[in-house]
Parts: structure tokens; C-alpha cells; sequence
């Protein structure tokens, strides 16, 4: 076995083997899942408290109206008792008192409510809705305008298009939403696994491992064989994630019953249905073929810029944050640009991001799932091409840096010095 595969050897044994490594490939699937059902739980639950409103209608507003709406619960005094529910409401249970003077139908802002402590944005939104409804009813009643003959005139439209020549219906709901975790993953591998590819090569360099490594490895070997060590690290890791999300969402359904028959009877599991069937139009061979090639291909054009860093720099970690910035940036550029590019797959912008090698792993993500012919075939290719040109040449610019920079103490190096070293002939 050749050096480099000695050293990635190594680096890939040594980190797997952690306790660490595997707490946190097990754990973290869970807490997805168990987030996500939180969400949802919290989201179906309806558990909303339920508030009791006095109510004084000198218009006739409520009359013939359900008492009932919503969280609410209205109950109506007489116009003569209006003095003495404003002043004792709260002493007889009720949460509020609402004042429905003469003329609100033709000016709303006559309506009076008090209430002895804050209600919270949502119960406040649904009492203005339930107003806001009421009066519109009867201003049409007003009107002789039949509301329930409007509501069947207005059509219920879900433009579904064809695309291309394969009469396949748009899915760009269901493509978008799996864009957005396409490139979100892309961007999470690409901080985490270049931050640990730099901290493995500061830590070397501090202890002075490297100066005995280096003494039988090449500095390029042991770059190399550094990068794609903790880069088989993040491809396991990756796959074991993707195993046990995989079985996990098969487990709820039938561990959590109760999720399922909430979101029926809601009716969101017609739409569960129908962003299912969606995403069975989705080209999966494109998207998961494409996320594995550009996580590797952004994994080694970043790493190798994560280990440039880590090698010119000492064990100063404010020194290596200001060092590692630009590199930073570049990857929460390349996100901002991903959820524009998710919402519009050809804008200019999209386009130019998703060829650009240093962004085109997150923004190219972005716009697979919208598949091809929406996304030309020559795109797709200038993409990848450049992108393993890109990591190339970064692999072999930073290598020279690296060179110098791991055997380089007590100086603070500039940007300008980085570039020298990787302009320098060998």
C-alpha cells in the first residue's frame, strides 16, 4: 500500500473506531426524526385554550350566530347590564368583554374589547377573523348579495402542467422542498467535515506529529491521504444516516398511530397523499446519484482549502477563524443562493452559481430535483466538469501551501504569503 493510502488508512480507522463517531451517527438520525415528529404533533394537536368572552350586542351582530367559533365561546348579556360586565367579567369567569355598539356593521372600528391580561398573536387573529366574518355577512345580507351562491361561483383552480414530451405533471412543489434539503445537507457536510479536516491538521502541527510524519510521507501525501481519510469518515457516516432515517420513518407510522389519524382526520393526509405522489414523479437515480458526486466533489475542492488553512496557521483559534473566513462565506453565499435558485431553477443567477465550481455543490443541488429538460443536459455536464477541474486545481494550489506551511511556526501568515507559496514552482 502506497503512503497515502497508509495515511488515509489511519486517519479513517482512528476516527470510526471512537466512541464519539458512532454516539453521533446514532444519535443525531434520532433527533431528526424526533424533531420532526415534534413538529408535527405540536402542529396538529390543536391545543389552544379555550376562552369564555362576554358579550354586550347593541347592533344585533351575533344574532342567529353560532355562539361557538373557533377557541371562543360567546356568551350575550343585555344592553342594560353593559355597565356591570365591563366592570366585573373577569369576576364571573370570562377572559373578555366585547362591546358591540350601534352602527359597527358600517364602521368596525366602533367595536370595544377588553380583556385583563394578553391573549396571544393567535387568539387575537382568530377573533378578528370571526368578526371581520361576521360583518362581511352581514353587509352582503345588506346588499342582497346570497354569499353561499359567490362561494360555488368561485372556482377552486390547481393548474397542473405538462412538461416537455413526456406529458409528466409539474412536481415543482414537491422538487423545490427536496432541493431545499438537498442543498442544506451539501451545506452542513461541507462546514463540518472541512472544520474537522483543519482542526486534524493544527492539531498535528501543534503537537509536532507532523514533523515525524513528514519524515517519511511527502507533505502532498499526507494532505491527501488526510482529506480523503476524513472524507470515507463522512461517506459512512452519511450512508448510516440515510439507513436509519430510512427504517425510523418506516417505524413511526406504526409506533405512532395517533399522528397518522390526526392528519386524516384534519385532511392534511390527502395532501400527504398528494406531495407523495409528486415525489414519486421525482427522478431519484438523477438526485441521488448527483448528491453523492457533489458532496465528494465539494468535499475535496473545500477540504483542500480548510487544510491550507489549518496548515499555516499556529493554535491560535482567532487566528484560524479570521484565516478560515473567506472560505466561510463562500458556502453561505452558495445557501442564499441555493433558496433563490429552488424557487427559480433558470434565473441568470441559478445558472452562472450552479457551473461556478466553488458554489455549484450547494446551488446545483438546488435544481436537480426540478430534473432535466428543465435543467439542460450541457448545464448538468459543465457543472460536473468543472467541479473536478476545480477540486483538482485547489488540491494542487493548496498542496504547496500545505508543504510550506506545516513545518512554518511562529509567524503570522497573510493571505498574500498563501498565494505566494502556491504560485511558487516546485
Amino acid at each position: 500500500m502506497n503512503k497515502t493510502g497508509l495515511v488515509f488508512q489511519r486517519e479513517y480507522l482512528t476516527r470510526v473506531r471512537k466512541r464519539s463517531f458512532l454516539l453521533v451517527t446514532i444519535i443525531i438520525p434520532l433527533i431528526i426524526i424526533g424533531f420532526y415528529v415534534a413538529i408535527i404533533y405540536v402542529s396538529i394537536s390543536g391545543n389552544t385554550t379555550e376562552q369564555k368572552i362576554a358579550v354586550v350586542d347593541q347592533e344585533g351582530l351575533f344574532a342567529g350566530q353560532d355562539l361557538h367559533q373557533k377557541e371562543f365561546t360567546f356568551q350575550l348579556f343585555p344592553v342594560g347590564q353593559a355597565e356591570d360586565i365591563a366592570n366585573n367579567y373577569d369576576k364571573q369567569g370570562f377572559d373578555g368583554y366585547l362591546l358591540v355598539p350601534l352602527n359597527t356593521i358600517e364602521d368596525p372600528g366602533l367595536l370595544q374589547f377588553h380583556r385583563k391580561s394578553e391573549a396571544g398573536s393567535g387568539a387575537q387573529g382568530d377573533l378578528n377573523a370571526i368578526l371581520e366574518a361576521m360583518i362581511s355577512h352581514r353587509r352582503m345580507q345588506a346588499a342582497h348579495i346570497d354569499a353561499v351562491k359567490i362561494k360555488e361561483l368561485t372556482p377552486d383552480i390547481a393548474l397542473a402542467a405538462t412538461i416537455g414530451n413526456e406529458a409528466r405533471k409539474s412536481v415543482s412543489d414537491v422538487a423545490r422542498g427536496v432541493g431545499y434539503i438537498a442543498g442544506f445537507l451539501i451545506y452542513f457536510i461541507l462546514l463540518i467535515y472541512g472544520t474537522t479536516v483543519m482542526r486534524g491538521v493544527m492539531e498535528e502541527k501543534t503537537t509536532r506529529i507532523a514533523e515525524v510524519i513528514i519524515s517519511s510521507v511527502r507533505p502532498f501525501q499526507l494532505m491527501l491521504g488526510k482529506i480523503l481519510g476524513i472524507g470515507a469518515v463522512g461517506l459512512t457516516q452519511f450512508l448510516i444516516w440515510g439507513v436509519l432515517i430510512y427504517v425510523l420513518q418506516l417505524i413511526i407510522p406504526v409506533a405512532f398511530p395517533q399522528i397518522g389519524q390526526s392528519l386524516h382526520s384534519m385532511g392534511a393526509g390527502n395532501m400527504l397523499m398528494s406531495l407523495l405522489d409528486q415525489a414519486r414523479s421525482l427522478n431519484f437515480a438523477l438526485i441521488i446519484g448527483c448528491l453523492i458526486f457533489y458532496f465528494v466533489g465539494g468535499y475535496l475542492l473545500y477540504a483542500s482549502l480548510f487544510a491550507a488553512v489549518g496548515s499555516a496557521v499556529s493554535d491560535d483559534a482567532q487566528e484560524a477563524q479570521q484565516m478560515v473566513m473567506p472560505i466561510t462565506l463562500m458556502v453561505v453565499f452558495s445557501l442564499v443562493v441555493m433558496m433563490k435558485a429552488t424557487a427559480d431553477p433558470n434565473s441568470s443567477l441559478a445558472v452562472f452559481a450552479s457551473i461556478f465550481p466553488p458554489t455549484s455543490p450547494i446551488v446545483m443541488m438546488g435544481r436537480i430535483p426540478y430534473g432535466v429538460p428543465t435543467i439542460p443536459l450541457w448545464q448538468l455536464l459543465a457543472s460536473m466538469v468543472l467541479l473536478v477541474g476545480g477540486f483538482l486545481f485547489t488540491t494542487w494550489f493548496c498542496g504547496k501551501i500545505y508543504r510550506t506551511g506545516i513545518l512554518l511556526y511562529g509567524k503570522k501568515v497573510t493571505f498574500k504569503e498563501m498565494i505566494r507559496w502556491g504560485m511558487k514552482k516546485a
